[in-house]
């Protein structure tokens, strides 16, 4: 059978690990969702949209990639699919749209762990403001790209765009110096492209700087090399610096180089160069001629414009719908974020209520305990205390006179009537004292039966050499007074009682009750011997008596001299 106690000890136990359960399963958060599998399919289809030259789903699939990806840890895909989209707006002449786009990866450049990602962004970016003919910041990111720890082939084409943007600005020499340094090294001598380009703009160089020679020396030398690749837009580029190179010594052939130019650069579809060649045509015929040139001039323009204006509002769209999406989405994660937030505040409300049930309770146990632990070691006590005194009394006073007792029975003659007399008188005495510290150690009635119980005790002590009267017993209304209040007057007149039959050889005692306002008052008289008022407290009984007055927070007062009688007045509070 478990205690009581720890019964309500374990209820609390388990009580609290209940609710820290619920807690538990309320507070359980979703993980975070996997990206992984849809960012490889994005980064798969706009690939293969890329290498199928299908630039707007390309695009928007970069797009895609790019709000799926965290750009810090993720760098490497969120920056690969901005540059791309960068590139592709580049390519359809969209130089603006193309640098709002790549300015978003500056802030992440420094999570990349490639540097050929950089490297990509930075050329991209000075291609843009090439074209929009901002030449500072085109060198300025170039020289940024030529910083980096990156492939040889990448530092020489940074070096030969470096080139191309003094040529737009017409520093020919010092463009030339560059170019002239690019064909030492092994990377350009092993890739034609590369070699052709820089012996191209090395002749155009030459050209402007006025060294008709070198210049024609170095334009044959880039046409030799692209005739034998037979690209059409390098062709193209060599046919239209031909055309200016003759364009004032000799109109005819320029002419036809203008033709072939136009001819190249129609079939690599680069627009932009084929209404360079139409430019020069246009400039350099007349009559018939000059007209068809400048239609064709005019619908291009056109066509190329609304084209252009298309893939921009395209691009742009693609772009906006994907913002508006993300921050739609990021306005509903927001809202779940907040409700998670207020769900985690109420939880953590319940778990401090929680807490603070647990610790009410556990104080209300606590508090349980140690008062009920103090009483018993009270009543412990308060037994050894009662023990301890009957066990006293035995010893001094019933223990002395039954050995008196027995010893006038053995010296004395009990045949005489005096003797018999003294026995028996012995014998009652031996019996009254037995029967005192029963009663002393007896339940008391405190109930209804109070008034009737204290007076039956007060009359075993009348006999026919002391007479014991009582006034005002019946007068008081003792149900109005606490249980322990009647006990400690019960006590306290017993002890006057035997006192006085012990010592005093009083012959009347008068006990006197009154009720005041707030105020029981108890007066004891006797004509015994009277004892020293300076020696009362040295006295075991009144000491007794004192110390049960003074614990219902009542006073006393003994007056009292030898041979003139005893008095105590005793007073205690009804209520308090």
């Amino acid at each position: 059978m478990i205690p009581y106690r720890m019964r309500i000890f374990l209820f609390i136990i388990f009580t609290f690990f209940s609710l820290q359960s619920c807690q538990k399963k309320t507070s359980n958060t979703p993980k975070p969702k996997n990206t992984k599998p849809e960012i490889e399919e994005a980064i798969l289809t706009a690939d293969r949209f890329y290498s199928q030259k299908e630039f707007d789903s390309a695009f928007f699939y970069y797009n895609k990639l790019r709000s799926i990806c965290n750009p810090v840890t993720d760098s490497e895909n969120y920056i690969t699919s901005l540059n791309r989209m960068a590139e592709i707006q580049q390519d359809h002449a969209d130089y603006t749209g193309s640098e709002n786009t790549i300015k978003e990866v500056l802030p992440y450049l420094k999570y990349a762990k490639k540097q050929s990602q950089i490297w990509s962004t930075y050329v991209i970016l000075s291609i843009n403001y090439l074209n929009t003919y901002d030449y500072k910041n085109a060198i300025l990111y170039n020289q940024k790209a030529l910083r980096l720890q990156t492939e040889e082939w990448r530092k020489l084409a940074a070096r030969n765009n470096i080139a191309v943007i003094l040529m737009e600005e017409g520093k020919y020499n010092e463009a030339l110096q560059i170019f002239l340094s690019l064909t030492t090294k092994k990377e350009v001598l092993n890739n034609d492209e590369f070699q052709n380009k820089a012996l191209d703009n090395i002749g155009f160089c030459y050209f402007k700087t006025h060294n008709p020679n070198e210049a024609l020396l170095y334009f044959n030398k880039s046409l030799e090399i692209r005739q034998r690749k037979n690209r059409p837009f390098d062709l193209g580029k060599s046919y239209l610096h031909f055309a200016k190179f003759y364009e004032k010594s000799n109109s005819a052939l320029a002419k036809e180089y203008m033709l072939l130019s136009y001819e190249k650069f129609t079939a690599a579809n680069s627009v932009e160069d084929r209404m360079s060649s139409l430019e020069l045509l246009i400039k350099n015929t007349s009559d018939q001629e000059l007209r068809k040139y400048a239609t064709k001039y005019v619908n291009i323009v056109d066509s190329i414009f609304e084209v252009r204006q298309k893939v921009k509002n395209q691009f742009a769209r693609i772009k906006y719908d994907s913002k508006r999406e993300r921050e739609e989405n990021l306005k509903l994660k927001s809202q779940k974020i907040e409700n998670e937030l207020q769900i985690e505040r109420q939880e953590n409300r319940n778990i401090i209520s929680y807490i603070i049930i647990l610790v009410a309770l556990s104080l209300v146990v606590i508090l349980y305990f140690y008062l009920t632990s103090r009483a018993n070691r009270q009543k412990i006590e308060a037994t050894y205390q009662s023990e301890t005194r009957i066990s006293k009394k035995l010893h001094d006073e019933l223990a002395n006179d039954v050995y008196h007792t027995m010893a006038f029975i053995e010296n004395k003659n009990l045949s005489i009537a005096k003797n018999r007399e003294n026995l028996l008188k012995n014998l009652r005495d031996i019996y009254s004292l037995t029967s005192d510290i029963s009663k002393e150690n007896c339940p008391l009635v405190a109930n209804k039966n109070y008034a009737a119980s204290l007076n039956e005790m007060i009359s075993e002590f009348n006999n026919s050499e002391t007479n014991i009267l009582t006034k005002g017993l019946d007068t008081i209304l003792w149900s109005e007074i606490k249980k322990n209040k009647k006990v400690a007057v019960y006590r306290t007149i017993q002890e006057l009682l035997v006192n006085m039959k012990k010592h005093s050889s009083a012959t009347s005692v008068l006990i006197t009750f009154k009720k005041t306002n707030k105020n029981i008052l108890i007066i004891y008289v006797d004509n015994g011997k009277g004892i020293d008022a300076n020696q009362v407290l040295t006295k075991n009984g009144l000491n007794n008596i004192e110390n049960r007055i003074f614990a219902i927070n009542g006073s006393i007062d003994i007056d009292s001299f030898p041979d003139k009688g005893f008095k105590v007045f005793i007073k205690f509070p009804i209520i308090r």
